[in-house]
């Protein structure tokens, strides 16, 4: 989702490839000319011979190609805090990551959570609170501006909405806005026309 909400952002035309994941033949294909030099990690941007992998190097690569304020907010401090909220996020939170697999098909009724996951989804609350008090502004979104660090937190915010995760008011308001920005919007409608399914991600939380 990261990877082409990027380059949608970007304005540039592309093409895109949907790689069905750990199907029968996933070993195979990952292995494959298709994920080299990734060696099966998603997503991928190809341009020509250049080879880009990894969410965070596709929004710096593309930020080089048509300019930063496209993905980073202009203000000196703004930009500092939203690329350190997107590279937290980029680096950790793995409970969260692992108990709340992201299905953007399905919404479960509320389950019990983890302590762990409980205290990571407080750091993310934490950070999107400061995001939005010191520089949202009147704008919709962390950094006043849909920003890099949008992109970077809007697959958490899906999994608020599948596993129905109760959020205090402000955060609500943030995934809603994050859920009808347009891009956000086409990538979750596109996604419910998929013919496949990972069958260990159409459970609920345990």
């Amino acid at each position: 989702m990261r990877g082409w909400l990027a380059v949608k952002q970007s304005g540039l035309a592309f093409e895109e490839a949907t790689v069905p994941l750990f199907d029968e033949d996933w070993n195979r294909r990952r292995e494959g000319d298709e994920f080299a030099p990734s060696q099966g990690k998603v997503p991928i941007l190809w341009e020509g011979d250049v080879v880009v992998w990894d969410s965070l190097a596709i929004i710096d690569w593309l930020a080089d190609k048509v300019g930063r304020d496209i993905f980073w907010p202009k203000d000196e401090g703004a930009r500092a805090m939203a690329r350190s909220m997107a590279a937290e996020m980029h680096s950790s939170y793995p409970n969260l990551r692992r108990d709340l697999p992201m299905n953007v098909r399905r919404q479960f009724p509320p389950g019990r959570l983890s302590p762990e996951v409980v205290q990571e989804i407080g750091r993310i609350l934490g950070l999107w609170a400061q995001a939005r008090a010191r520089y949202g502004g009147t704008g919709k979104f962390l950094f006043g501006d849909y920003s890099a660090a949008d992109i970077m937190f809007a697959p958490v915010a899906t999994r608020f909405v599948t596993y129905s995760v109760p959020l205090p008011g402000f955060a609500a308001t943030y995934v809603e806005a994050l859920f009808t920005h347009p891009h956000i919007r086409q990538w979750i409608e596109d996604a419910q026309d998929e013919a496949w399914t990972i069958e260990k991600y159409e459970q609920p939380v345990a």
